[in-house]
């Protein structure tokens, strides 16, 4: 496809798109992502913004982890926790089904609303992120590289990966946390350090529920990022739908890939 072509479509679709809060598989939510990003490059779907949860609940892990170094398998099939490996960097987390709702962005590099350089878009768009925390009476800010932080403790993590010409960025908003049944999951051999990196993960880490004294519907906070995305990028962003293309290719990618073994197992 030609980059004029390209830029033609990209016009044609010049308001953003919002997909609404839905729950998936762990296998299906990455699948989703992945499967925006290739229509996306190809000029057949617009600039998206996604909000999700996960049921079940899952952990997913960087592109170059060991799943085995990194997650108690067992105890994750033990508890009916999905296991997938993320297109994106960094390190093992849990995605708890009842505290967390997670957003991607899939944008296009050429239209240069995300910056190149790879700093300054975690900052424009965890920014995103921030302002919508705002409106929820939360004052957070950014902490490089991919953090975001209220008071020096962390309430979102995020991921980034660039590939076909696109930037895909995804990240969770805590808004309550089981750190016990996290480290359940996690590896961690001996229980003393186990209890360790409890407590100190409490003194490092929070969550909507405990900086509003009560716990704000999964609903509320993805209307408030909805906000926070329309007002720090300056967007137009129309409610939408996935398309039949993206869910058939992200169904396909979903069996062929994310909840397959050789694709989790891969390191």
């Amino acid at each position: 496809m030609s980059r004029e072509f390209r830029l033609v479509m990209m016009n044609i679709f010049s308001k953003w798109r919002l997909l609404e809060l839905d729950k998936n598989s762990a296998a299906m939510n990455m699948a989703i992502d992945e499967a925006i990003l290739i229509n996306c490059s190809q000029g057949k779907s617009p600039n998206t913004i996604r909000l999700y949860e996960w049921l079940p609940s899952a952990v997913s892990i960087g592109y170059f982890q060991n799943p085995k170094a990194e997650v108690d398998l067992e105890k994750c099939k033990e508890e009916g926790v999905d296991v997938v490996r993320r297109i994106t960097g960094g390190g093992a987390v849990f995605h708890d089904s009842l505290g967390e709702v997670t957003y991607s962005l899939i944008a296009s590099e050429e239209e240069r609303i995300i910056p190149k350089d790879i700093l300054r878009s975690y900052q424009m768009i965890c920014g995103c992120i921030i302002e919508g925390l705002l409106s929820l009476g939360v004052e957070a800010s950014f902490q490089p590289v991919n953090d975001i932080v209220v008071a020096g403790k962390k309430i979102s993590g995020n991921a980034q990966t660039r590939r076909l010409g696109m930037v895909l960025q995804h990240g969770t908003i805590l808004i309550d946390a089981d750190l016990d049944k996290m480290f359940q999951l996690l590896k961690v051999s001996d229980e003393k350090i186990r209890d360790k990196m409890i407590s100190s993960a409490e003194k490092r880490v929070t969550t909507l529920n405990k900086e509003l004294s009560k716990k704000p519907s999964h609903e509320k906070v993805a209307e408030a990022l909805e906000k926070g995305f329309k007002k720090t990028i300056g967007i137009k962003l129309a409610k939408g739908k996935i398309t039949d293309e993206e869910l058939t290719l992200a169904e396909k990618l979903s069996k062929e890939k994310y909840a397959n073994e050789d694709w989790t197992f891969r390191r």
